[in-house]
């Protein structure tokens, strides 16, 4: 089994969707979970604050510099990750393609390194 991270790729700017179809995502994204859980590939989820939240560490001349985030600026951030185990890459894209119907939102999905 390999490790896989499905990144949920969030567009910046922009209104959240109303708050009756946000509910119905959300009932989506925790039906995916559990259908994650029951497989028994699900190792760890979880969504993720604004960039404008984040705070960057930057190694300098043996000092580290902290400033207020994001790292990079861009159209899209990270929003949230699910770190599953899968036999192989077909799984982990199905996996993907379930989570992309019931975020509604791109999902990227990328293997560890050398992680079994």
């Amino acid at each position: 089994m390999t490790y896989y991270l499905l990144s949920v790729v969030q567009p910046t700017g922009g209104e959240p969707p109303p708050p009756d179809e946000l509910d119905e995502i959300m009932r989506s994204v925790a039906a995916f979970n559990d259908e994650l859980r029951e497989a028994g590939v699900w190792v760890f989820s979880g969504g993720l604050h604004a960039p404008e939240t984040a705070t960057v560490l930057r190694p300098e001349d043996g000092e580290v510099l902290i400033t207020d985030g994001p790292y990079a600026e861009g159209k899209e951030y990270l929003g949230g990750l699910c770190l599953i185990r899968a036999g192989d890459l077909d799984e982990a894209l199905d996996w993907g393609r379930k989570a992309a119907l019931a975020t509604t939102l791109p999902i990227e999905v990328r293997p560890f390194a050398d992680a079994h």
